[in-house]
Order: structure tokens, then sequence, then C-alpha cells
């Protein structure tokens, strides 16, 4: 499938096709910080997120649910027993319950008393020139209210990128939000006996282009090497890979043009690519 859509491209316009190509994927990997600066601040948090552009990343990601009133928290899991001294699954309870929850004391004494932030609050934390990467972790039904709240933050479609990795959320995502970048998640195993990696990487190259999305959001430890990126880039898919953490990785990954390294770590990662041999 992937051959005979490039073949299609190529015969479509060929010079503007790769006029685009070369121009869309020129740059060095976008640094994004999972979470925020996770590895120093509490995860999914405005200090997370203020110390991500301290520590000089591109973009920060966070992690979205939303409440039983329709609010719309940045929290990881389902529930707030992880990050929290109180255990309530959030879409079971209204926001008001949430917020005299700590959601910073478990990383540190220094953060104590941190809440869980709406989104509205994070949005407003990005600067210009900067993104986030919103993670939609909660049913596709908090896809209406999204808009609201992105809409009021005055944010532009360049600084907003939806990912998930519910394959219809991240379709409909991109329906909702067609100036937004959206990209679709995907782990991968390998087969103990086979060596074989589930799912293959043309698969969820296919599964990408069927949502009419912008590239994908994919494991690092997958197979994710250059004939996979070219492969992407030259169907029109941006590829990004999570959660890295070490140099030597990212050298692999940037060797293989990926263009974007989510990790925990952005000032630590920016560094040693800066020194990559």
């Amino acid at each position: 499938m992937l051959h005979r859509i490039w073949q299609t491209l190529l015969l479509c316009k060929p010079l503007l096709f790769l006029m685009a190509f070369t121009s869309a994927y020129a740059a060095t990997p976008q640094i994004v910080a999972h979470r925020g600066a996770s590895h120093d601040a509490p995860e999914n948090t405005v200090p997370a997120v203020m110390l991500a552009w301290k520590k000089n990343a591109d973009a920060t990601e966070v992690d979205i649910h939303m409440t039983r009133d329709h609010q719309i928290v940045v929290i990881h899991d389902s529930s707030t027993k992880r990050t929290t001294d109180s255990n309530f699954k959030v879409a079971e309870v209204d926001y008001e319950q949430l917020t005299p929850l700590d959601a910073g004391k478990w990383k540190s004494e220094t953060y104590a008393e941190t809440p869980i932030p709406l989104l509205s609050e994070v949005l407003g934390k990005i600067p210009a020139g900067k993104r986030i990467f919103i993670e939609i972790k909660c049913p596709s039904s908090v896809l209406p209210y999204l808009q609201k709240v992105v809409a009021d933050s005055k944010l532009s479609s360049s600084q907003t990128v939806f990912i998930a990795f519910d394959w219809e959320t991240i379709r409909e995502a991109k329906k909702r939000f067609p100036e937004c970048k959206c990209f679709w998640l995907s782990g991968f195993k390998k087969d103990k006996i086979t060596g074989e990696w589930n799912p293959k990487s043309d698969q969820v190259l296919e599964r990408a282009l069927e949502a009419g999305v912008d590239g994908v959001d994919v494991y690092h430890g997958g197979p994710v090497d250059k004939g996979f990126v070219d492969l992407a880039h030259r169907n029109g898919l941006e590829v990004h890979v999570y959660t890295v953490n070490q140099w030597e990785d990212a050298w692999r990954l940037m060797n293989a043009g990926v263009d974007g390294i989510t990790t925990d770590r952005p000032a630590f990662l920016r560094s040693g690519l800066n020194k990559k041999p």
C-alpha cells in the first residue's frame, strides 16, 4: 500500500513534492519535554512545564483526562492515586474535588502543594515559538470540550499538537483540528521466538495514512531506523519518538532522521546531541 501511494505521489507533482519533502525534513529533531521536564519536576504540573522552557525544550508534552463536570485536567493516569495523596477516578468526580490535592509532594518537598492543573492553565504557559503536545488519554467524548479550551487559549494552530494511542480518537481529533498537527501513538513488541516486531513498521505507517493524520509518534526502542523514517517522509508523514533519555539512543535516532524526540531530560539530551561525535 505504501509503495503504491508513493508511486502515485511521484506521478502527480514530482518536483513540487520533492521541494516540500526537502523543506519539511531538513531540520534537526525537536526536543519535546515528556510531561514537562519530568526528570526534575513533578510530571504534568505547571512547574514541570515552566522548567521545560528553562531546560531549552522546543515543546512540552502533557496528558489529559476529563472530570465528571467536563473540566479538562492535566494528569497521566485515570486516577489520582500515583501522583497525589488521594485516590479519585478523574472521570467520576467534579474538578472541585481535585483542586485540594497535592500533585507535587510525591516528587519532592520542594514541590509540595502543587495542584493538578487545568489544561487551560497549562496552555497559558506556552511561550511564543514553543509548542505543546496534548496526549488524549480519555475517551473521544472530550473532543468538543477540548476544542473550546484550545480556541479560548489563543494559541496558534502551529503551536498545538495532538497525540493519542487510540486510532479512532486521533482520527476524529484531526477532523476537529484540521489546521493542527495530529500524530498517532504506537508502541512495538518483539516476538521472543521469531524476533519480529508487532505491529510491523509498515503497518503503523499504513494505519496513520488511513487515519489522515500528520505522522506517527512511536516507541524509540522499536524498528525505528533510517528506512522506516525515509518511508514515512516519502509518504508525507512525520516521525516522532518517545521516551529517550540516553545520548546513544538520541544519536541513533537523529541519524535516522526523526523529526522529534520526547524526553524526560531535555537539557541533558540537547547537550548530548550538540556533542555528537
